[in-house]
Parts: C-alpha cells; structure tokens; sequence
C-alpha cells in the first residue's frame, strides 16, 4: 500500500492482509471483490472472477487470502433477520475493518449510486431480492459454516449460527437503539416478500420468529 489513506479513515488500523491492495485516488483501499474498469475501480461492481474463487478456494472476500475455520460476514439488519447473505465471507479483522471504513457502510446517510455504472453491459444486482438502502447499523456476523444456495438469478449464503456478533453504526461501536431502528425501518421490505410466497400467512409468522430471534440477539450483544 503505498498511496495515503483517506484522511478519515486514515487513524483506523488496516490489517495487515489489507495492506497489500491498492488504494483508489480518494484514498480508500480497494477490496479484492471490486472489479477494475478503464484502469479504475468500481465498487459498485463485483469481479465474477474473485466471486468465484472466494467461493471454491474460501478466499477472503475483501482481502483474496485464504480464511480459516472462523468466518466474519459483514450483514445489514434485514440479512440478520433471514440469515441470508449475497456476498461470500471474510476474515474477522478484515470484515470489522470495512464496518470501520467503508464510506457506505460507515455514513448511514450515504446513498449508493446506481446511474452511469461504466462499461457494464453484464452488470446485475446482487442474487435474491436486493435491499438498496443504506443500513444505518451493520453487523458483523462470525459463524464457522455457511451453506451456497443456488438461486434462480445467482447465489446466495446462508450464514451459520454465530460464534460472535459486533454492531457498528457511523464507523463505531452501535448502541442497542440504533440497531434495533436500523432492524425496524427495513422489517416492511422483508414482510412485502411474504407477499409472495406460496403462504403468506406462514411466512408472516417465520418472519415474526426471525424477528424476535434477532432482537434476542440484538439485546445480548449490543449497549444501551
């Protein structure tokens, strides 16, 4: 890593895995997930090629090296709920680390762009049924198991029962209250999906369960 960091990120600790990436012209590193159009990276857009390896070699989405048996997937609120993710694991440190940093992730005010994507003809959203906004509050999930499922536009993680869970909101450690604003203002996007299932009252009541399984768990690993 030889360009300066971004002057606000530059007092968080990188890992060491981390240091090794190029770091963009605003000074933020560029994970190893991004893809690389005309010479400059674009965040928005995932390499299939790193997609791919991340999955068959357990790589590191974020740093490409390999992981170990623990595993950090870094999830909004509404993946908590569903435990599904669209994004293959990271290396703790690594994960943490973006909770920190990422523009995105780190400013719940921050609004992803999603006009003038370059040079995408096979651009796509993420598989599933993509949630857009911004979180507020992410949570970086530790598991030892996650299982690929493979769905009708991609694939998808399930993620495993967690080890740990550590909330971040604005780049910090979140309070019990943040999260559980974040974890309401999006439940609505999941109860529409019940809308569609085979049984939507089945799903409301999975949903409601899924709910209160997460605030149980908001409640053991969050401060007031």
């Amino acid at each position: 890593m030889s360009a300066a960091l971004n002057p606000a990120i530059a007092s968080i600790q990188i890992p060491e895995r981390m240091k090794k990436l190029p770091v963009d012209e605003r000074g933020f590193p560029v994970p190893y997930f991004v893809s690389w159009i005309d010479g400059k990276p674009e965040f928005r857009v995932m390499d299939p090629g790193a997609f791919a390896r991340c999955i068959k070699e357990r790589a590191c989405w974020l740093c490409g090296e390999t992981l170990g048996a623990n595993m950090a997937f870094v999830l909004g609120p509404m993946c908590a709920v569903n435990k599904v993710n669209s994004e293959p694991p990271s290396h703790l440190d690594c994960a943490l680390y973006a909770a920190r940093a990422c523009p995105f992730l780190s400013r719940p005010h921050a609004k992803r762009r999603e006009l003038d994507l370059p040079g995408t003809a096979g651009y796509q959203h993420a598989a599933g049924l993509p949630i857009l906004r911004n979180p507020g509050a992410v949570a970086v999930w530790v598991t030892k198991s996650y299982e690929v499922v493979k769905v009708d536009n991609g694939i998808l993680f399930d993620v495993g029962p967690p080890l740990h869970v550590f909330w971040y909101c604005e780049g910090r450690t979140a309070r019990r209250a943040e999260v559980i604003a974040s974890i309401d203002s999006g439940l609505p996007i999941l109860e529409d999906t019940c809308k569609m299932d085979k049984d939507p009252a089945a799903a409301r009541a999975a949903l409601k369960q899924m709910y209160l399984a997460v605030v149980k768990l908001v409640n053991r690993t969050t401060v007031v």
